[in-house]
């Protein structure tokens, strides 16, 4: 086998990312995976497997000769970072290793020797303790993606799966805090960046976009709130004046059945849960989470890592596989 590689960075070595990274190797034939290589510690991956009984060979590779490995062992680019975490036991000491490897993947894919990059999860809290930073994973890769004397790009979350796409346009944030975060100005510049990704790399060519309201009832003429007149509902003229197929404000509780989502490509949601319970609902193991607005494809799987189970071999790789074919895809159409 010939060619490039997606770049799947090891992730917290304490958690699940490394073991189910394994696990996917030995379903790449069976899974349909495109060629990908981890990037990380050939030594812990090596030690990994074998704590876990998995029959997975590990070779230390280059990005150039990384694809030539992959039908017989799992490729590791290294970061020169050691790594002896045990599964479970978080700790800041790993940090360093952990940034590196999303700094290397973000570099190969930039400068084209891998095809895109897929995070395997990371614990803020840890990183946190060794002085990163960024508010997330996401916030960082965007950093990693600024042109010197240029700012960072927008980034957009985006939850995908074959049965349906969703996008949260306040994240990370106290539900308290999403009337006062939520602005006209965000949900138009999350809706270009959403319509333009699934036509660039998605290939739909007209993007449909469906847009919930925030109150219950998508606030029921100003009876149950006034945001969705007063700041979505601007939001979607202004997308719809510049071309976008977009509709709403949409009770979010109408939404999400399957009539309903035969109507649109994506939709997007005014806060965290209200996009991440239907689609974890619907496709709990097979979503995948898709960074848009970047200058890279990055997908990762749609979990943390998992502490409480990892090193117990019940960790499922389901998620993680979905999200190396979409980078597959994605990366093929970006060709």
């Amino acid at each position: 086998m010939t060619g490039k590689v997606l770049a799947l960075t090891q992730g917290d070595p304490a958690g699940i990312g490394p073991e189910i990274a394994l696990r996917a190797w030995l379903r790449r034939r069976e899974a349909a995976l495109p060629p990908f290589a981890l990037v990380g510690s050939g030594a812990f991956m090596q030690g990994l497997a074998a704590r876990l009984s998995l029959d997975v060979p590990v070779e230390v590779a280059t990005p150039q000769d990384a694809a030539s490995r992959f039908d017989r062992a799992l490729p590791v680019i290294e970061t020169g970072h050691e790594v002896e975490a045990e599964p479970g036991v978080p700790s800041p000491r790993w940090a360093a290793g952990i940034i590196a490897a999303i700094d290397l993947a973000v570099r190969l894919t930039r400068d084209g020797a891998c095809t895109a990059v897929v995070t395997n999860p990371i614990a803020k809290h840890v990183l946190y303790e060794a002085g990163f930073a960024h508010p997330g994973h996401t916030e960082y890769l965007a950093a990693l993606a600024a042109r010197p004397g240029t700012p960072a790009p927008h980034p957009v979350m985006m939850l995908w799966s074959e049965d349906l796409a969703v996008v949260p346009v306040t994240v990370h944030i106290p539900l308290a805090a999403v009337p006062a975060a939520l602005t006209t100005e965000l949900i138009v510049e999350t809706g270009r960046i959403v319509a333009r990704d699934l036509s660039a790399r998605f290939g739909i060519a007209r993007p449909r976009l469906a847009i919930a309201g925030l109150n219950p009832h998508a606030g029921e003429k100003g009876a149950l709130g006034s945001e969705d007149e007063a700041i979505i509902a601007p939001a979607i003229a202004t997308l719809r004046a510049e071309g976008l197929e977009a509709g709403g404000p949409y009770p979010a509780d109408t939404m999400f059945h399957a009539r309903a989502r035969r109507g649109y490509d994506a939709a997007l949601c005014m806060y965290h849960d209200q996009a991440l319970i239907p689609i974890k609902a619907l496709a709990f193991d097979e979503a995948v989470n898709v960074t848009l607005g970047l200058p890279f494809i990055r997908t990762s799987p749609d979990h943390g890592t998992a502490f409480d189970i990892a090193g117990k071999g019940v960790a499922r790789e389901d998620s993680l596989c979905a999200a190396l074919r979409l980078a597959g895809r994605l990366a093929a159409a970006s060709r």
